[in-house]
C-alpha cells in the first residue's frame, strides 16, 4: 500500500514543540547522577541524602503518570501539557536555587510532577493530529531526540559541573522550557475535548499511584539494599495496592486507567511489549555506562560519549520503522525486534491503532506507565546479577555474565511480537 498523507508543515511544527519538553525531562532523568559529588559537598549533606533527589523525581513521575488521561480529557490535552511543562519549568529554578538537600529533594519532587505528565499527554496530541495513516511517521520523527537524551544526559552533566555549577544542571531548563512554551501556544493545536472527562476517579488514583510508586521504588532499591525488609516491604504494597486498583477498575464505570482496554489484543500485546521494551532499554542504560567505567576505566563524560553511537544507530532504525509501521503494519517488523530502534515504532504504533480517537489519552497513560515500571523490574534485575558476579569474581567476567541477561530481556520483546495483528491497522 502506498502512503500518501505526508507529513505538512502545522504537524511538523507541533512535533518538533512537542519533543521539547520530553527531552528535557529524559536529561533530568539521567543529568542528575554526574553531579552528585558536586551537591553534597556544597549543601553539606550525605550523599544518601542526595540520592533522594533522583528518587524522588522518579517517584513523582509514577505517581502523575496515571492522570493524564482523566487530565487531557477534563482541561484540553494542550492545555494541561503546557501546564505539565510550566510545572516542570518552576521545578526546574527551584531546583537551581535550593539552600539546602531537603529543598532540592523537595522541589525535584515538584519536577517530576510536571515531568511525568509531559510524554503521555504529548503523545496523546500527536496521535490525533497525525492520524493513521501517518502514525508511524509522525512517531519516529518524535523519537529520534528523545533517543539522544538519557545518552547525553551524562555528557551534559559533565560540562555543566565542570565548567559552571551543579546548579546549571536545573537552571538550563529555564531558557528552554521558557521557548518550549511559548512556541507551545502558537503552534500546538486546539483541544476541542476540554471539559468532556468524567469525574476525577480519587479512589482508583489512592490505589494506582503510590503501587506504582512503591514498585518502581522497590525495584530502584533491589541493586543496593537487596531483597531486605523495606524493600520486601515496598514490593508487597505495591502489588497489594495494584491488585485492589484491578478490583476497583473492574466495578467502576470510568476508571482511572482502563483495564477493559486489555482485552483488545493489538493494545494487550503492544502494551506488553512496551513493557519488556522498558525493561530492556533501561537496564542497558545502567549497564553500558557501568562497563565502560569498571571495565575500561572510562569518567562519566567519556561513559557517555561512548554510548552515542548506540544513539545513532538507534535513530537510523526509528526512521525506516516509522516508515514500514505506516505501510504494512506491526508485524513485518518482528524479525528486527531485538532492535529497540526498529521495535519501538511499530509498538507504539500499534497501541494507538487499537483503541479508539476518544480513548487515546488514557491509553497513553498506562503504556507509558507500564514502561516505566517494566524498567524498573529490568534494571532491578540486571543491578542484582551484575553485583553478585562482582562479588564472585572479576569485573569482565562480571560484566560478560550481565550482559547474557540482557540480552535474555531483549529475546523476550519477541514473545508479544509475534502475535501482532499482520496488516495495516
Amino acid at each position: 500500500m502506498t502512503v500518501t498523507a505526508k507529513l505538512d508543515a502545522p504537524l511538523l511544527r507541533a512535533a518538533f514543540v512537542l519533543v521539547l519538553g520530553p527531552v528535557l525531562a529524559l536529561l533530568d532523568t539521567t543529568i542528575v547522577g554526574v553531579g552528585t559529588g558536586a551537591i553534597a559537598r556544597d549543601l553539606d549533606a550525605p550523599l544518601a541524602g542526595v540520592r533522594w533527589a533522583s528518587a524522588g523525581y522518579l517517584l513523582a513521575i509514577a505517581v502523575v503518570m496515571p492522570l493524564s488521561g482523566w487530565a487531557a480529557e477534563r482541561f484540553g490535552a494542550r492545555r494541561a501539557w503546557i501546564a505539565s511543562v510550566a510545572l516542570f519549568v518552576t521545578g526546574s529554578a527551584l531546583c537551581g536555587l535550593a539552600w539546602s538537600v531537603e529543598g532540592l529533594v523537595a522541589f525535584r519532587v515538584l519536577q517530576g510532577l510536571g515531568g511525568g505528565l509531559i510524554q503521555p499527554l504529548g503523545q496523546s496530541i500527536l496521535v490525533r493530529a497525525a492520524g493513521p495513516e501517518r502514525l508511524g511517521r509522525t512517531i519516529a520523527v518524535t523519537l529520534l531526540p528523545i533517543t539522544f537524551a538519557p545518552v547525553l544526559g551524562p555528557v551534559a552533566g559533565g560540562v555543566l559541573v565542570e565548567h559552571l555549577d551543579w546548579r546549571w544542571m536545573f537552571l538550563v531548563n529555564v531558557p528552554i522550557g521558557v521557548a518550549t512554551l511559548l512556541l507551545a501556544v502558537r503552534h500546538l493545536p486546539r483541544d476541542d475535548r476540554a471539559g468532556t472527562g468524567a469525574r476525577l476517579d480519587a479512589r482508583g488514583l489512592a490505589l494506582l499511584s503510590p503501587g506504582l510508586a512503591a514498585l518502581v521504588y522497590g525495584f530502584s532499591e533491589v541493586g543496593t539494599a537487596g531483597f531486605g525488609g523495606r524493600v520486601t516491604a515496598a514490593l508487597a504494597a505495591g502489588a497489594a495496592l495494584l491488585a485492589g486498583y484491578a478490583a476497583h477498575a473492574s466495578r467502576t464505570a470510568t476508571p482511572l486507567i482502563d483495564l477493559r482496554l486489555f482485552a483488545r489484543r493489538g493494545f494487550a500485546v503492544a502494551t506488553a511489549n512496551s513493557f519488556l521494551q522498558g525493561a530492556t532499554l533501561y537496564s542497558s542504560m545502567l549497564l553500558l555506562p557501568l562497563y565502560y567505567q569498571h571495565v575500561h576505566h572510562a569518567d562519566a563524560f567519556d561513559a557517555g560519549l561512548l554510548l552515542v553511537p548506540q544513539a545513532l544507530g538507534t535513530a537510523v532504525a526509528t526512521l525506516v520503522a516509522g516508515r514500514l509501521a505506516d505501510r504494512t503494519g506491526p508485524r513485518a517488523l518482528v524479525v528486527r525486534g531485538a532492535g529497540l530502534g526498529v521495535a519501538t515504532v511499530p509498538g507504539m504504533a500499534a497501541v494507538y491503532a487499537s483503541v479508539d480517537r476518544a480513548l487515546v489519552p488514557r491509553a497513553a497513560g498506562a503504556v507509558n506507565a507500564l514502561n516505566r515500571v517494566g524498567g524498573s523490574l529490568g534494571t532491578a534485575v540486571l543491578a542484582v546479577v551484575l553485583q553478585e558476579r562482582l562479588n564472585a569474581g572479576p569485573a569482565p567476567a562480571a560484566f560478560a555474565g550481565a550482559f547474557w541477561w540482557a540480552a535474555g530481556l531483549s529475546a523476550l520483546t519477541l514473545l508479544p511480537a509475534f502475535l501482532y495483528p499482520k496488516g495495516k491497522p
